[in-house]
């Protein structure tokens, strides 16, 4: 497997959208002349992937950001022998590591537009694409009332500050006070390794373009039906959301969840993660309660759209896919 160092993996990837879109099919289609033709000839047919399910009285639509490929010696508490071994078992191997997807969230109740984590812009892997996702929908940035960032890693809200511009500028921001006073902290900064120094300084810039931010403390609601779940762990501010109306509830929980390792087993970890010790305590205690309620889960890393449970299998943890599509 090529190796990738943490330095060049975090501080090489240029910011602003890369190369290799998601979405050859709308790019093709801005080409001229039969040089665009010939091109497309060559290419399989592309779309914009998009996910709706109905929470009540709320439409959740499901997004990508675009993904990256983690290096297997990303995951401590295994070796990167195990991790691609367990890749391999489930049919997701590839040289280049284990692929996460940047999955975001779009709630909508006709009244409200609320979307949850911007995604990482450009500054990992072939991101970028959220907007044009938004675009496909019909929704403009300035149209999005709220954003709900779960902890302030880049690939979670750079999307958020692309070009270095407030791009949601009719949005209220939402942040853990925990993640806020971490990420604008000299003394962590300083003391951080490289492959975070990014998240210093886009959390710096998110602080700055966004006097409308509003660091909460706990678990509370915002707006009927929204509320915020404490995940401490992975940050120290790391949160879920949950959406509930009319009997039906969806509780997305950003990064508590990474695939090939969890849920089977949460003695593993990410490379990112603060304190693995609380993000391990955290998982032990989520992960079979979840189960426990079949809970609808939506993970940011998760293969698209990112839907699905945990469930006890023979006293072990997996993760099934949620049979969301085509659903009355």
């Amino acid at each position: 497997m090529p190796k990738l160092s943490r330095r060049a993996f975090a501080g090489a990837l240029p910011m602003g959208l890369l190369g290799g879109s998601l979405f050859g099919a709308a790019i093709i289609g801005r080409a001229t002349a039969p040089a665009a033709a010939q091109e497309s000839a060559k290419l399989p047919a592309s779309v914009t992937p998009l996910a709706q399910i109905r929470i009540g009285r709320f439409t959740v639509t499901a997004l990508t950001d675009g993904y990256a490929d983690m290096p297997y010696d990303y995951f401590p508490g295994r070796s990167a022998a195990d991790v691609e071994k367990a890749a391999v078992a489930q049919f997701t191997a590839r040289q280049s590591g284990v692929r996460f997807l940047f999955n975001q969230y779009l709630v909508e109740d006709g009244e409200r537009r609320l979307l949850i984590d911007a995604g990482a812009a450009g500054s990992i892997g072939q991101t970028g694409q959220l907007p044009q996702a938004l675009a496909t929908l019909g929704v403009k940035p300035d149209q999005i009332d709220a954003v709900i960032v779960t902890h302030m890693h880049q690939d979670h809200m750079g999307g958020l500050i692309l070009g270095g511009a407030n791009n949601y500028p009719k949005a209220e921001l939402y942040i853990d006070r925990r993640d806020v006073k971490h990420w604008t902290d000299p003394s962590k900064r300083n003391g951080a390794p490289d492959y975070l120094q990014t998240s210093f300084r886009m959390a710096e810039e998110v602080v700055r373009l966004y006097p409308r931010l509003q660091a909460i403390d706990g678990e509370r609601e915002i707006m009927p039906g929204v509320s915020i779940v404490d995940l401490t762990g992975h940050t120290p501010g790391h949160i879920g959301v949950r959406i509930e109306d009319a009997g039906q509830s969806l509780i997305m929980v950003s990064d508590m969840i990474f695939p090939v390792v969890h849920p089977g087993a949460t003695d593993v970890f990410f490379l990112f993660e603060q304190d693995p010790a609380a993000a391990k305590a955290m998982r032990d205690r989520f992960f079979p309660r979840a189960a426990a309620e079949g809970a609808l889960i939506a993970a940011t890393h998760m293969p698209f759209p990112g839907l699905g449970r945990v469930v006890a299998d023979q006293n072990e943890m997996r993760w099934q896919v949620a049979d969301w599509a085509l659903q009355e």
